[in-house]
């Protein structure tokens, strides 16, 4: 026989197991693109060619976009891409950086894309606020320590219209998913 205390850590670590093979994570841009297409909140429709993910490569979500249903509501209110350390981290979109510093000791960027803007941290800045960037120029090396990230690195990618929170997923232009082999 289990002790209480223990028989509770074991539901608790089964239930934990069961969630994140129930929620098939972590997931793909794709899985989410879902998920964005039904959020409360889209965003504007950008200019097809416009955007671009701020890491390179293929996208791996880590967690995404939950919006709080009210302003300081629990939520999500961005995207997590996993990544690995020192990462090339890039501008989303054209626009101005808005800030580049540190916020409760962690390395933040928000460009400001006329009425939208985009977050990004952990980071470390290689841009000064004030200056303009095209869609894809580095802005920044990504930290690792993400909190509640699920591997080394993780950039947590964040979309507001004024004060309202949007998918950041939703700029960019949709992929048809491609199957590959399983060997």
């Amino acid at each position: 026989m289990i002790p209480l205390p223990r028989h509770r850590a074991l539901i608790l670590v089964l239930a934990l197991l069961v969630t994140l093979m129930v929620s098939q994570w972590p997931r793909t841009v794709a899985d989410f693109r879902t998920l964005a297409a039904t959020a409360p909140s889209p965003a504007p429709a950008p200019a097809p060619a416009r955007w671009r993910a701020p890491l390179d490569g293929p996208l791996m979500i880590g967690r995404g976009f939950e919006a709080p249903a009210t302003p300081y509501g629990p939520g999500h209110r961005g995207v997590d891409l996993v990544g690995r350390p020192a990462a090339d981290v890039r501008a989303a979109g054209p626009g101005i950086i808005a800030f580049a510093g540190m916020i409760a000791g962690r390395g933040v960027i928000t460009i400001s894309h006329g009425a939208l803007r985009t977050t990004y941290e952990p980071v470390i800045p290689v841009v000064p606020a004030g200056r303009s960037v095209g869609a894809g120029e580095i802005i920044g090396r990504l930290v690792a320590g993400h909190p509640g990230c699920p591997a080394d690195a993780c950039l947590h990618w964040g979309l507001l219209d004024g004060s309202r929170y949007l998918n950041p997923l939703s700029l960019l232009p949709h992929r048809h998913p491609r199957l590959l082999p399983l060997a």
